[in-house]
């Protein structure tokens, strides 16, 4: 059923009436321990919900915020029972944020493909980005937050591209969090995709190491490029299925970089289908044809060492329904 929910973000939500300034009071919090290590940033950007990112930066460097009396950096590692105090902030009032339409709320209840304790790991739609910002009032982690107001701590673990579906995962607690990203530091997390490129992928060819870095080009767009000062970025590919003008590929992460199945893709010359950022535009309009409306590009399988249990874990996502019509379309 993940196929079909393959539209647009604004289907997704649902919308809430303008609220007070919950902010315009001095504020004390108590750190529950959950966040003991977390930076302070990155604790008061959680906890001020729609205060700008700047605004919290220059409350932080006019001594506005304090943490245990004391004047503080942003980047100031709290402890357990630590008192902030927030001093009154003035924001222009606006809308509250978007909720959960019921489009969303259904999905997100029947595609979570794993739970316990210390994690929790849905398949992820096309077209829902991991977070909101950037005009992006919504986005999964916000999505689950309100889902599940029970839970105390809820934070992302990895990211995905909007456009890319399958395995997200969260964490539950914060020492799950750091163990469980540490180990993805030190490629100890398998994680495998699913992609149809354009042509066909060169025989013998099972790795591209070609390092990455992002650029910004006139427009103010931000796009990838191979480039030799770019960031180690090592891909693993295996032919799943042939066709007459595609393939579809096996694909298997050594390194986590933005874009980097895509990128790795262009520059073999096998372009990801339905790609409008690095793809080809004769490919993808005849896949569109046979019904593509989304990049092809699916997170199909997570395999990992739970932090709590010390049990190897693996969760699969099936592949989206959109996604299996078009392969039974594209002649052989």
């Amino acid at each position: 059923m993940a196929g079909e929910y393959n539209v647009r973000l604004s289907t997704y939500l649902g919308k809430r009436p303008v609220q007070e300034n919950q902010f315009d009071k001095v504020s004390f919090v108590d750190v529950d321990p959950e966040y003991a290590g977390q930076r302070l940033d990155n604790f008061l950007i959680r906890h001020l919900k729609g205060v700008p990112k700047s605004r919290i930066y220059n409350l932080l460097r006019k001594g506005e915020i304090r943490v245990n009396k004391g004047r503080v950096k942003a980047d100031t590692r709290l402890k357990a029972n630590d008192i902030v105090r927030i001093a009154p902030i003035r924001i222009a009032e606006r809308g509250a944020p978007a909720v959960v339409g019921s489009q969303l709320k259904r999905y997100l209840s029947e595609n979570i493909l794993f739970e316990d304790d210390g994690l929790l790991i849905i398949n992820k739609p096309s077209g829902l980005a991991v977070h909101g910002g950037s005009g992006i009032s919504l986005g999964a982690i916000e999505a689950m937050r309100l889902e599940r107001p029970e839970l105390r701590f809820l934070e992302l673990v990895h990211r995905l591209d909007r456009e890319t579906s399958g395995c997200l995962m969260f964490a539950k607690k914060r020492a799950v969090l750091v163990e469980i990203q540490q180990a993805m530091q030190r490629n100890q997390i398998q994680k495998n995709y699913l992609t149809l490129v354009k042509g066909v992928w060169p025989k013998g060819k099972s790795t591209v190491n070609a390092p990455l870095r992002k650029n910004q080009i006139s427009s103010g767009e931000r796009i990838v490029r191979v480039d030799a000062e770019g960031k180690a970025s090592v891909t693993h590919f295996k032919v799943n299925r042939r066709f007459k003008e595609a393939t579809l590929l096996d694909v298997t992460l050594e390194t986590g970089r933005t874009h980097q199945i895509r990128v790795h893709c262009q520059f073999s010359g096998t372009p990801v289908a339905g790609d409008d950022k690095y793809g080809d535009k004769a490919f993808n309009d005849r896949l569109r044809e046979l019904g593509l409306r989304r990049l092809f590009l699916h997170a199909c399988r997570l395999r990992f060492k739970h932090p709590l249990s010390g049990d190897w874990v693996q969760v699969d996502a099936p592949v989206p329904n959109d996604l299996s019509a078009v392969l039974e379309k594209i002649p052989e």
